[in-house]
């Protein structure tokens, strides 16, 4: 779990099928000392982490990765520049039915569509 050492939370509202998190990432954490020394970005698959980490925060359960739809990554995220995230997700549940974005200041970071489920994974 990356939340409570990458990212902390520092509001969230869950209203109907709208989530909306203000995050905060943090510059310090050791995975910027690899991705990349000097120039920290946030890995595509920390972000798609951190929307389902607030999900399972809200729903209070353990959430898997069914599918993904899409998956764009419109910007560099650096911690350092943006330290401040505001993630906007629409579910639509049974399963859950996420799209979901990573915001700030009017820039779009990354957008997904992607169903989360609480069930087992197929082999």
């Amino acid at each position: 779990m990356l939340i409570n050492d990458l990212f902390e939370i520092i509001e969230i509202s869950h209203t109907g099928n709208k989530i909306i998190s203000k995050i905060k990432l943090n510059a310090a954490h050791k995975i910027y000392g690899g991705h990349f020394p000097g120039n920290p970005i946030t890995p595509g698959v920390v972000q798609i982490e951190i929307v389902k980490e607030i999900l399972e925060s809200v729903y209070k359960k353990e959430l898997k990765l069914s599918s993904m739809s899409r998956c764009k990554f419109l910007k560099i995220l650096n911690p350092n520049e943006t330290p401040f995230v505001t993630i906007d997700i629409a579910v639509s549940e049974n399963p859950l039915h996420v799209s979901a974005s990573g915001t700030e200041n009017e820039i779009i970071y990354f957008k997904l569509s992607a169903v989360f489920s609480d069930e087992p994974l197929a082999n």
